[in-house]
């Protein structure tokens, strides 16, 4: 025998349904792919962490880099890319992410912020969470390559502070990202 539902749990389900996000963050071990690193350890990311990568994706010029004085290593890219709604590291970072690991393992003295970004699509809160994500992504391979861990500080800008305006794939593209930033060593007194 059923009972008739009550206005208050039909205006409940609605509220829940209404709050919900049609649009859902990949689990990393959803992605069906798991990658190795060097001495045969597995990474969550979804992605091998050695390996050779290429030096364009999508008109993006990875080998060149603004370059200031003591940030980091020279001529290499600090913008790691994502694609759409995710937060996998993609295959053709992996010399990038390599290269900074061994720039960090040689100057254990520096910080270094993760700073996440997303696209204007989707909504504040969803965009914040899956920045943090995708610079815990970074934040995780590098831990993985041997850089300690305080000397990284993965933050979140969600969509606040795109690289690119425009409202194509090559805009967006360009913003779905984690921007290395190197902070100075601490001066010694």
């Amino acid at each position: 025998m059923f009972k008739p539902l009550s206005y208050s749990m039909i205006a409940l389900a609605v509220l829940v349904a209404g709050c919900s996000s049609g649009v859902k963050l990949q689990d990393p071990d959803a992605t069906g792919t798991s990658g190795a690193i060097p001495g045969g350890e597995v990474s969550s990311l979804g992605t091998d962490i050695s390996g050779p990568s290429g030096s364009s994706i999508s008109g993006i010029d990875l080998t060149t880099a603004s370059q200031v004085q003591g940030e980091g290593p020279a001529n290499i890219t600090h913008t790691i890319y994502f694609d759409f709604d995710s937060y996998s590291i993609r295959p053709d970072f992996q010399s990038v992410l390599q290269a900074h690991a061994d720039f960090l393992r040689a100057n254990r003295t520096r910080v270094i912020m993760l700073e996440g970004h997303t696209d204007e699509r989707g909504g504040r809160e969803y965009n914040l969470a899956l920045g943090q994500k995708r610079a815990e992504a970074v934040r995780q391979a590098l831990d993985l390559l041997g850089v300690p861990a305080n000397s990284l500080e993965p933050v979140s800008y969600g969509k606040e502070k795109p690289a690119v305006t425009g409202y194509d794939e090559n805009a967006y593209s360009q913003n779905r990202r984690v921007e290395i930033r190197y902070n100075l060593p601490p001066q010694r007194q």
